[in-house]
């Protein structure tokens, strides 16, 4: 029986993959590209992501109020794992304060001083996961643990998270080195060479 981390894994290399000239959101350019939402937003996909959050906040012996991070890669993370638990709260991390209504920049669960994990999809530089860590911060959150759907491991992107988390410790579910080996076995597969 495969474990919902190795469908997981799969479903990335399936659907969130490609290979070929990418200009990234550092500025940088790459020879592959990982859009996770394409498999977190998947029916399957989504209940995997949650599932996997969920076991890796276990393992970790975190025991979190909620679960956050910075909109837009973070958003099916935290409803995934919230959706799964039953129990854990989610909140967004806007990537400026609104300027109308309540001009909050944390949306969802408020609880100041509360444990919290912070979530993101892809982390490159570590910038847009490092601005929900601040911002979570400063709200008035306990940050207790980072995690990271697919670290794409570019220098100072580690770096840069674990410096921003402090005591908190970073974890990365999957590295960009498992998803594109994951994407080579299945196009072996289907492609066998005669």
């Amino acid at each position: 029986m495969i474990s919902p981390r190795h469908e997981l894994l799969g479903l990335l290399a399936a659907k969130s993959f490609a290979l070929g000239e990418f200009k990234l959101s550092s500025g940088g350019t790459s020879d592959y590209y990982i859009d996770c939402r394409t498999t977190t937003l998947d029916a399957r996909g989504a209940q995997l992501t949650g599932q996997v959050l969920l076991e890796e906040i276990r393992r970790q012996g975190w025991n979190p109020e909620a679960i956050g991070g910075l909109t837009m890669g973070a958003d099916p993370l935290v409803v995934a794992a919230a959706v799964t638990s039953g129990k854990l709260h989610g909140f967004l991390v806007r990537k400026a304060e609104k300027a109308h209504g309540t001009g909050r920049r944390i949306e969802g669960f408020n609880h100041k001083g509360s444990p919290v994990v912070i979530v993101d999809d892809v982390c490159t530089t570590g910038a847009s996961t490092v601005q929900a860590i601040e911002a979570a911060r400063e709200f008035g959150f306990n940050v207790i643990g980072v995690l990271c759907l697919v670290e794409r491991e570019e220098a100072h992107g580690r770096t840069s998270v674990e410096a921003a988390a402090g005591a908190a410790p970073f974890i990365s579910i999957f590295t960009a080195t498992d998803v594109r080996k994951e994407y080579e076995s299945r196009r072996r597969q289907a492609h066998p060479t005669t």
